[in-house]
């Protein structure tokens, strides 16, 4: 019976968030492959914990899965390279440009530019480090709020709101150097 229950209960609880580990584990991973490992075996740590999810957040509880599970496949899997974070005052001194939001009508033109854009977004976000990776993606992507994500990552708040500051002005930098 208590397979069963356990049975029901994943399917309550982890099964309405799969899309969303699909997205962190491929963000985190880099492609899809990996990330398709990765949630199958978060899916399956998941299944074998269920019994101790205590309820609060089930998308909280299930990406915490998801992301710990990308990160200790990873290091298993391949080795990830070092990168460093930059001196806090270089990342201080950076400027958010002030972006006009116009409203345009879709042309092929707009169209190709949009894509263009896209593809350079993902690749800057691509190169962030990974903690700075992660949090971006769980605030701007996957819409968890500060308190969700700190729980996600094992982090306090203020960290959460550091990383994710210094992610997008990093993403402000790197895109703007590229125009």
């Amino acid at each position: 019976m208590n397979g069963d229950d356990d049975k029901a209960r994943f399917a309550r609880v982890v099964m309405p968030h799969l899309a969303d580990a699909f997205a962190l584990a491929r963000w985190i991973a880099g492609n899809r492959s990996d990330a398709e490992d990765i949630v199958q075996e978060a899916c399956l740590r998941a299944f074998r914990a269920i019994a101790q999810f205590a309820g609060g957040n089930p998308r909280a509880w299930t990406l915490t899965i998801v992301r710990n599970t990308a990160h200790t496949w990873m290091s298993k899997m391949r080795s990830l390279p070092v990168v460093p974070i930059d001196d806090l005052e270089a990342l201080d001194d950076a400027q958010a440009p002030q972006a006009a939001n116009l409203d345009q009508a879709s042309t092929p033109e707009t169209d190709l530019i949009a894509k263009v854009d896209a593809e350079q977004l993902q690749a800057a976000i691509a190169a962030l480090p990974v903690a700075f990776r992660e949090t971006l993606v769980l605030r701007d992507v996957q819409g968890l709020d500060y308190r969700e994500i700190a729980e996600v990552t094992s982090v306090p708040i203020g960290t959460v709101m550091s990383r994710l500051a210094r992610a997008r002005r990093r993403l402000i930098k790197t895109i703007g150097a590229e125009r």
